[in-house]
């Protein structure tokens, strides 16, 4: 089936209890023995699901692997990029077709253990919204990729006040009325916490399977550690100054407006009584000017987020294009 642009809404049968959704970015070696591992977890739970897989644009086999797959089993939907948007488009896009009343997000790798989903499922059925794996025994090499997860989670946790141990563990659940109003762009995936917060959601976390990486080559560096403090700062600003941006310039603004008000009054004391040059004094210019250039830069970059956030949310503008679906009636 061939349809660039599906409606989310036709052709799913109603009554899931569960939708896994999975993005996937060029797995071939892990595809199959992934999906037989979440498929036997699943039978025997026993209830409706579904398992939605994104293709981020892959460009070996991945998707042929996902297309056999769909064809074998009713149960699996397969959205595929035309092109690699990235890991936030590609959960955006699951979370937007998921039809289950608790929609739990993983990655293919194999390292997410779907024997974790029963136990993520009980604490939803406990009463919370949002219930976060924490990889307590991370499989992983630990100076380029625990170290700066364990310096990034004591950050995230700090500013955006959501206390947790691991942000960076894909394998989440939630209740669709979480999922459904999450909207995610850029790289804010790994923030999924901090942004459901804002809708005054319940929040746990429970300790989960790690299992090492045996086939494949991971898709992430060090270099991502510098895109999460990146990120760290937008999120910072939607959840406490999105509905009040004055309180985060203003501040600023008038500490810089008083330092320039006090500075020109003794320039011109000096002008004006001692007989001294205000054009002699090229180093206090330019640090004037460095001052005021920098303080433009954090505005209009915090501008553009803000007019970003309101371009997606307000036109409902999806954060990728999908060239093909499988699982949906054509209907």
């Amino acid at each position: 089936m061939n349809n660039p642009y599906p409606d989310p809404d036709d052709g799913v049968a109603s009554g899931l209890a569960l939708s896994v959704v999975v993005p996937v970015f060029e797995e071939e070696q892990n595809i199959r023995p992934f999906f037989d591992d979440l498929d036997s977890v699943l039978a025997e739970w026993g209830k409706p699901s579904e398992i939605i897989f994104i293709d981020d644009g892959s460009r070996d086999k991945t998707f042929d692997l996902l297309e056999e797959i769909q064809r074998e089993n009713e149960r699996v939907r397969v959205i595929r990029f035309r092109r690699n948007f990235g890991q936030t488009a590609a959960i955006a896009a699951g979370l937007q077709h998921a039809k289950g009343e608790i929609v739990v997000t993983m990655d293919g790798d194999q390292q997410n253990d779907p024997k974790d989903i029963p136990n993520l499922l009980a604490k939803v059925e406990e009463g919370f919204d949002l219930v976060c794996g924490w990889r307590h025994d991370r499989k992983d090499k630990y100076w380029s990729r625990r170290f700066p997860s364990l310096l990034a989670n004591k950050l995230i946790s700090r500013i955006t006040e959501v206390e947790l141990h691991d942000y960076g563990c894909t394998l989440k659940a939630m209740r669709s009325e979480v999922a459904k109003n999450i909207t995610l762009y850029g790289e804010l995936h790994r923030f999924i916490p901090a942004v459901a917060s804002r809708m005054g959601v319940t929040i746990s976390e429970i300790k989960v399977n790690h299992r090492p990486r045996t086939l494949g080559a991971t898709k992430y560096g060090i270099s991502r550690t510098f895109r999460v403090l990146l990120d760290l700062i937008t999120v910072n600003f939607l959840l406490k100054f999105d509905g009040r941006p004055m309180h985060f310039f203003g501040l600023p603004g008038l500490v810089s407006g008083a330092i320039g008000f006090l500075l020109a009054v003794y320039t011109t004391f000096e002008r004006l009584f001692l007989g001294v040059p205000m054009g002699s004094r090229p180093l206090f210019l330019l640090a004037i000017l460095m001052i005021l250039i920098g303080i433009q830069f954090i505005v209009i970059g915090l501008l553009g987020e803000m007019q970003i956030r309101t371009y997606y949310e307000t036109q409902n503008k999806p954060t990728y294009i999908v060239k093909e679906t499988l699982g949906w009636d054509e209907e």
